[in-house]
């Protein structure tokens, strides 16, 4: 995709020129009968809110930028800080403490309606991706802290078993015939039978042949 750096803008221009790009990649019409519905690839809520969350907790005193990586399966968002002092892993990730390192940025958004209530940006993320098999990932280190929207993957076309199978994979793995067998308890000639229809569906891909197959989500 195009590498596009943006920079020397207001707050809010960045953040609607990120949403445009993502609606450039991951965002079509669908024509229904008559009528025309947008279809989101990646919800634009979860993006929306990924990336005013970036801009909400991230350093701005050192020279990093916001990272923003856009796959065919997914959009990796990355930001510069990592936890506030205080706050753990787990409070940030369920939103039980609310604490923001950069306030003022905070209550534009807020005022604006980007964004609802201090400290639920990772709920509200989480609930975006209620109806898909896919969820989203969230990658906390010292230093920094990355947000990974995968594409959404609706459990309509897909039957249970083909669902069960389905989220062994969720957070991009990469996983042996042995190891889903082991994992869902299917005898060889079943979930082969399962992989295959997977892969006729364009869920997962196959890569190696023999003993070094690995199977993965497109």
């Amino acid at each position: 995709m195009d590498r596009i750096i943006l920079e020397n803008k207001s707050i809010l221009l960045l953040l609607e020129e990120s949403v445009e790009m993502y609606k450039k990649y991951y965002q079509y019409e669908k024509i229904d009968g008559t009528s025309r519905k947008i279809v989101n690839r990646i919800p634009e809520n979860a993006f929306r809110e990924a990336i005013a969350n970036a801009m909400i907790h991230r350093f701005w005193d050192i020279n990093a930028f916001i990272r923003v990586s856009m796959f065919d399966d997914r959009i990796e968002i990355s930001f510069p800080g990592g936890l506030p002092s205080g706050m753990s892993e787990a409070e940030y990730l369920d939103g039980q403490i609310s604490m923001i390192r950069n306030p003022i940025i905070g209550n534009v958004f807020y005022r604006l309606r980007y964004i609802e209530m201090f400290g639920t940006g990772i709920k509200r993320i989480n609930k975006s991706y209620h109806n898909s098999l896919t969820k989203p990932q969230f990658k906390v280190y010292e230093n920094s802290i990355t947000i990974i929207l995968p594409t959404v993957l609706s459990t309509a076309s897909l039957t249970s078993e083909e669902q069960l199978i389905v989220q062994l994979f969720n957070g991009n793995l990469k996983l042996s015939r042995a190891e889903i067998e082991k994992q869902s308890h299917y005898n060889k000639a079943k979930l082969i039978r399962i992989l295959n229809s997977l892969s006729d569906k364009n869920i997962i891909d196959k890569s190696e042949k023999g003993r070094a197959t690995k199977y993965q989500l497109r």
